[in-house]
């Protein structure tokens, strides 16, 4: 570990590599940002397939890279160190080089159920599973790919992988030159690592049918390092295609899967806090000290000790996105739907443009009642109000689950919308804090930078990067009955 004291006037860049774009935010000791690089994300595939090209990656990390530096011209100086946060469960193959074996399998990929379920009986079973690692295989976690591998891909490929990497551990890969490591976030996002004891299961690969398989998928597992442990200074030839002034080439530390990020960056770092972010997808994650006893929740094991427990839904920003088109008048869409009244006088929709196995849904179900409705307004308050009635069902999953919730933060692109947060506040009846960044995965990515580079805890350097709003968003009390009995309609017609 490096432990040193950063100068007043220093820089920490957190990346957040999601399926949606890839963003490069430069923050100064006050969490206040000050260079903002945003690059777009392809995916590929038909049918469910949703993969992303290690080629796309390398270039997008060199970009970002080059953008930030001409960005921030002299002040580049003060850039000493930098974060990653990128998504969990997405993992590809690289040979001994670096370069691409097979396209990352992203965490929306429809067609992996099958997969899974094919690995979870050969293992015997989730019970199997709980007492091999402590906590749950999901269908989304990386393991599900090495079962599809098994179907997809020949011989010579899976000779070939010197390295399985998670899409953070891949672009810091690209980023350092130094590929072949992660941390106990992003390692718990495949299913392979034991929960209890930070260390690969071998016997998980069992969900494997041949056992060669198994061997070459174990050779290929990455390191798990200390999230304090620099991967390394940035290579030099991104450096120097950049135009970096010498001497500068910040650390990059190892990367968090985005949960554990949009946690920290929410500032949810002791047990019984929740962190919302309503981005791509809509998720809900909570601190705790314990795997969750019971239920169905996702659980990862966190760097700094506890536990995060998650609801994440692949149906988040991306059905907003449908329902009101591209690139909104947004000021106007808000005005014409604070006109609707609660409930929109009976008009609702379910939201599920794609399929949501983690609540039992195996395929797409969006729906208007009584019918698709023409008034933007009412499309748009329709729509808020089932993504939040979706945030308050994983509220409570979490309260079920045990959890004693302490506060409640919210992040996110659609966390900038007021409206949007009235209704979810009082949707769970809870008052919301807000962030003073809505880009809570980025800044949890530099809050790990800091606390790397300084040697203190995640705790400590949330404490000086992350920052609230002075104003938090409470209920409305006319709306309470209303959005209870609509919460428990919403998901009644989800399991129907």
């Amino acid at each position: 570990m490096i432990e040193q004291s950063a100068p007043p006037e220093s820089l920490i860049v957190g990346w957040d590599f999601s399926t949606g774009a890839v963003k490069c935010l430069a923050f100064d000791l006050a969490g206040t940002v000050v260079a903002d690089i945003r690059l777009p994300t392809e995916l590929v595939g038909e049918n469910g397939v949703r993969e992303l090209s290690l080629i796309q990656l390398e270039g997008q990390a060199r970009q970002s890279v080059r953008a930030l530096a001409a960005r921030l011209g002299s002040d580049v100086r003060k850039w000493i160190a930098s974060g990653i946060s990128a998504t969990h469960h997405t993992a590809g193959r690289v040979d001994a080089v670096g370069n691409q074996v097979r396209r990352m399998i992203a965490w929306n990929d429809q067609t992996l159920a099958q997969y899974h379920a094919e690995g979870l009986a050969r293992l015997g079973g989730a019970e199997v599973v709980q007492e091999l690692i402590g906590g749950p295989w999901a269908v989304r976690y990386s393991l599900s790919h090495l079962v599809k591998d098994e179907h997809t891909l020949s011989s010579a490929q899976w000779k070939r992988t010197a390295k399985i990497v998670t899409h953070g551990s891949a672009a810091a890969g690209y980023l350092t030159g130094r590929f072949g490591c992660t941390i106990v976030s992003s390692a718990s996002s495949t299913g392979i690592m034991d929960l209890r004891t930070n260390q690969w299961r071998r016997e998980m690969l069992g969900a494997l049918a041949d056992p060669q398989h198994r061997e070459q998928a174990w050779r290929s597992l990455p390191s798990i390092i200390e999230a304090s442990d620099p991967i390394g200074p940035l290579a030099e030839h991104i450096a120097m295609d950049a135009k970096l002034p010498s001497g500068v080439r910040p650390l990059v530390y190892p990367t968090l899967d985005d949960q554990a990020a949009g946690l920290l960056g929410g500032g949810a770092v002791d047990p019984g806090q929740v962190a919302i972010i309503l981005g791509n997808s809509a998720v809900v994650n909570s601190s705790a000290g314990s795997a969750p006893p019971i239920g169905s929740l996702d659980a990862m094991k966190l760097n700094w000790g506890p536990y995060l427990w998650m609801r994440c839904y692949t149906n988040g920003a991306q059905f907003i996105d449908h329902v009101v088109g591209q690139n909104p008048d947004w000021d106007a869409l808000e005005m014409a739907a604070r006109r609707v009244p609660a409930g929109c006088n009976g008009v609702t929709v379910l939201p599920f443009l794609h399929a949501e196995p983690s609540i039992g849904l195996t395929v797409p179900k969006y729906r208007w009642s009584p019918q698709e409705p023409n008034d933007a307004g009412v499309r748009l308050r329709a729509s808020f109000e089932a993504l939040a009635y979706l945030i308050g069902l994983a509220v409570r999953e979490h309260e079920a689950a045990g959890q004693v919730i302490s506060r409640l933060t919210v992040s996110g692109g659609i966390a900038n919308n007021n409206l949007m947060l009235e209704i979810l506040a009082s949707v769970l009846n809870r008052e919301l804090v807000r962030l003073v960044s809505s880009e809570g995965t980025a800044l949890g990515a530099a809050v790990a930078a800091l606390a790397g580079y300084q040697g203190c805890t995640m705790v400590e350097a949330a404490h000086t990067l992350v920052k609230f709003r002075p104003s938090s968003v409470k209920p409305r009390a006319e709306w309470l009955n209303l959005y209870k009995k609509g919460i428990d309609a919403f998901r009644a017609e989800v399991l129907t």
